[in-house]
Order: C-alpha cells, then structure tokens, then sequence
C-alpha cells in the first residue's frame, strides 16, 4: 500500500501562484496512475488534474487547463500540482490520489484507493 501526504497549500492572492507536493511513502508512485482533486465548501470533491502511470499522459478539469500543471519526480517519490493565475473560485481543500488500474476513467473518484489527507489553499480576492 502507498501512503500520501499533501503539502503546500496555504492564502494567496488572486492571481499568485502556490506549488502543492504529493509525498508517496510504502510504495513506489511509478505503480500507480496519480490524481489531484479538490473540494471546496459546500460542494462535492471534483477532479483537479491526472496523470497515468504508463506513458505519464495528464488530463485536466477543463476550470484549471492552462493554468495548473501536474507532474511526478519518480526519483523522489512525489507528485506535485504547479498552481498558476489563481482565482477565489480554486478555494478548497486539495486531496492528491493514487489508483492502481492500467487504464479507465480517472477523472472519476472510484478509480483511486489511496487518498491523503488534504491541504488548504485558499485565494484572496
């Protein structure tokens, strides 16, 4: 089993930029397909961005394309979530995933069995 822990959220202004990391701890992220979803108050989790675990390609929501960034650092183990032109509506807590399956829908929450426990990034207007 993989462990994960998020790191980096915190209060940004509107139009800043804040870096999230994904630390992977029991087992390498190589093995798994890597997500970042997000939930804001009052609203369900929704995907963020993804990245397979063969092939590295991403997909992101289409609120974030262009703007965020995933990526992974096999090497150290991590996954982390460049965050660009931040807007009030990116508001919630980030939770990063880890899904095991070769292939699927991985904008869907079901697909992930491993969950860290979330940071806060919050965007002043």
């Amino acid at each position: 089993q993989v462990q994960l822990v998020e790191s980096g959220g915190g209060l940004v202004q509107a139009g800043g930029s804040l870096r999230l990391s994904c630390a992977a701890s029991g087992r390498a992220i190589s093995s798994y397909a890597m997500g970042w979803f997000r939930q804001a108050p009052g609203k369900e989790r929704e995907f963020v961005a993804s990245t397979r675990r063969i092939g590295g390609s991403t997909d992101y929501a289409d609120s974030v394309k262009g703007r965020f960034t995933i990526s992974r650092d096999n090497a150290k183990n991590t996954m982390n979530l460049q965050m660009n032109s931040l807007k009030p509506e990116d508001t919630a807590v980030y939770y990063c995933a880890a899904a095991d399956s070769y292939y699927g829908d991985y904008r869907r929450e079901s697909k992930y069995g491993y969950w860290g426990q979330g940071t806060q990034v919050t965007v002043s207007s």
